[in-house]
């Protein structure tokens, strides 16, 4: 059992590994594409940004419930909760790459201090969504081999780390909502 699970664990970092490494490359990428610019007739998908800053927003509270549940030993809807958020995750991902690639990128508008505390947002909160990437796999893989001390230990930290992501997310389209055309 011990053999079979250390050779599944294996499988799967290197799932791990390389979804952690592609999905900031695509996205980066696909970041730079603009389909009008191609000559692509594509109406811009300017709709998008206030949905996914919502799922954002559900995502946070998906996580902080799944703490919750968990705390108050129902795995089951823990499970649930978790299994949603990453989801939610992946949705944003896929609303966040179609608007990029069929809009221009709206610049803040802000001047003075606001305009640090925006970028310092926004550096941070690209930079942990790129580092989560592999904590949030590493702890989902690790509860569904059933090795729930190891997961427990990371999750310790992917928490933290997803709900800023998630919950920055939210603060970066409202600091910069005023500036869609």
């Amino acid at each position: 059992m011990s053999k079979e699970i250390s050779n599944q664990e294996k499988k799967y970092n290197r799932i791990i590994v390389f979804l952690s490494i592609i999905i900031p490359l695509v996205v980066a990428i696909l970041f730079s594409v603009n389909l009008k610019k191609l000559g692509f007739n594509v109406m811009p998908l300017s709709f998008l940004p206030p949905i996914y800053a919502t799922i954002n927003g559900i995502t946070a509270m998906l996580l902080i419930f799944a703490v919750i549940a968990i705390k108050k030993g129902n795995r089951k809807l823990h499970e649930q909760l978790n299994t949603t958020a990453i989801f939610c995750s992946v949705l944003f991902l896929l609303m966040y790459i179609a608007y990029h690639m069929t809009s221009e990128s709206t610049r803040f508008g802000g001047e003075g201090a606001i305009k640090y505390v925006y970028y310092f947002i926004l550096i941070t909160h690209i930079l942990l969504s790129i580092a989560v990437i592999p904590f949030v796999l590493i702890t989902f893989v690790r509860a569904r081999l059933g090795k729930f001390s190891e997961h427990k230990k990371i999750a310790k930290i992917t928490f933290p780390l997803w709900l800023y992501v998630a919950i920055t997310g939210v603060v970066v389209y409202l600091m910069i909502s005023p500036y869609y055309l």
